[in-house]
């Protein structure tokens, strides 16, 4: 029999309820012996809660969710007690005694992905919207829940199920009184399927973006003004600022929301010629994240009389700021802003014009259908596939496969056909009780 299993559904510490959900075959037996019985289906009930000894737990709200009209599939419910540690710790030993067992991470889901009830695209839409910061994370999270690449995946699918039955009318019946060009009445369904499937793949790094962060690093030579700016914007202490040359060594990350969009801002050490070990490893770290980040903010001491080598290659949309205004102004012959970290302003001018790079980068007409590594790697792989079908003019048995072959990458997209330590590394990486 399979074990069933149990979770707090809300955070620890304390709080006015908390929510501890089961599911599984033993559903009943744990309402009948904590509960005293069953309340009518999907309608709460005021019950007192008591462990197999006798004791009471709590005075709690109870829900009985019978399967499979559950969101597992199967028979499930929750306890709505007060929120104090000891009940719930009371709650979790009482059914851990009738021999439930505690949930792994994302168990809950996997469950519901097993019966049916969404695919695994909706169960990462389902992960990200509990880890949703900020209001462009949440409408994507929402859009992937509601099936947006699911959709796209299934009518994806349809047309290659025409292609590949075009390819095979041609193959298995050459000699019946088929068109002469029933083979290549499937190109153009081909040449829009590459071109949707590569536009999808192509706005996975956007995705990725929203769900991970936009990232912003400050770069420049030491004491140029880096940690005072990632202050600034912090507004808060997040990283040490001294007098003193090569204060940074690691790189400090901050999350902050700009435009309603996630942005990490990164302080990186100093990047100056050091034969310092420590220090060395913290300037190639900086070097390494920023070549990686997607805007770059090169602080310059602006009070400086010479202008310092641009410490990597700039890109045309790398911000260039001129340092410590409110100390004076140096004779540099660099274009960039005079700014100082110490202005309301300033810092206020930084910020909008960052919302408006992050928002330019990130918007698009809707949310990203794909928005993960994975995700990518598979409508490549069907891309490439349906690429080569294109060509195979004189051999259709191997354009069929090829067909066959994309099919197959896009059903993984979804878990229709997954290896298990795929599925096991997507689920590990959701919250207990969910």
């Amino acid at each position: 029999m399979r074990d069933t299993i149990f979770a707090p559904a809300t955070g620890s510490g304390r709080a006015a309820i908390a929510v501890v959900r089961l599911t599984g075959p033993r559903t009943e037996v744990a309402l009948r012996t904590l509960a005293g019985g069953l309340s009518a289906p999907r309608r709460a009930s005021v019950r007192r809660l008591f462990t197999p000894a006798g004791a009471e737990i709590d005075q709690a709200l109870v829900l009985w969710f019978p399967g499979p009209a559950s969101y597992t599939g199967e028979d499930a419910a929750e306890f709505h007690v007060h929120g104090g540690r000891a009940v719930v710790a009371a709650l979790v030993e009482a059914l851990s005694s009738i021999g439930l067992r505690l949930a792994e991470p994302g168990e809950f889901t996997r469950r519901a992905f097993e019966a049916g009830k969404l695919d695994l695209t909706q169960a990462e839409g389902v992960a990200d919207l509990i880890d949703a910061e900020t209001e462009a994370q949440r409408l994507q999270a929402l859009a992937q829940l509601d099936g947006r690449l699911s959709g796209a995946q299934a009518r994806w699918r349809e047309a290659l199920t025409e292609a590949l039955a075009l390819f095979e009318a041609a193959v298995d019946f050459p000699d019946e009184e088929l068109p002469q060009d029933v083979a290549q009445r499937a190109q153009p369904v081909l040449a829009l399927l590459i071109a949707e499937i590569e536009a999808a793949a192509a706005d996975v790094a956007r995705g990725e973006r929203i769900r991970e962060g936009f990232r912003i690093a400050l770069i420049g030579a030491p004491n140029a003004g880096k940690s005072t700016l990632l202050n600034a914007l912090a507004k808060r202490e997040a990283a040490i600022v001294t007098a003193i040359p090569g204060t940074t060594r690691d790189i400090i990350e901050v999350p902050l929301e700009l435009g309603g969009y996630k942005a990490i801002v990164a302080d990186t050490a100093g990047l100056r010629e050091t034969t310092d070990e420590i220090e060395a490893e913290g300037v190639r770290r900086a070097g390494a994240w920023a070549d990686t980040a997607d805007l770059r903010i090169w602080l310059v001491d602006g009070t400086a009389d010479s202008t310092p080598n641009a410490p990597t290659s700039l890109r045309p949309e790398d911000i260039i700021l001129l340092t410590k205004r409110d100390l004076g102004e140096g004779r540099l012959d660099l274009p960039g802003a005079p700014f100082s970290a110490r202005s309301p302003n300033d810092v206020a001018w930084l910020e909008s014009t960052l919302a408006e790079r992050v928002v330019t980068s990130l918007t698009g007409a809707e949310p990203p259908a794909a928005t993960r590594l994975r995700h990518k790697v598979l409508l490549e792989e069907a891309a490439a596939r349906l690429r080569h079908a294109a060509e195979e003019v004189d051999a259709l048995e191997l354009a069929a496969e090829d067909v066959r072959l994309a099919c197959r990458a896009l059903d993984r997209i979804t878990g229709r056909i997954d290896p298990e330590e795929v599925l096991g590394r997507i689920f590990s990486t959701f919250c207990i009780g969910k």
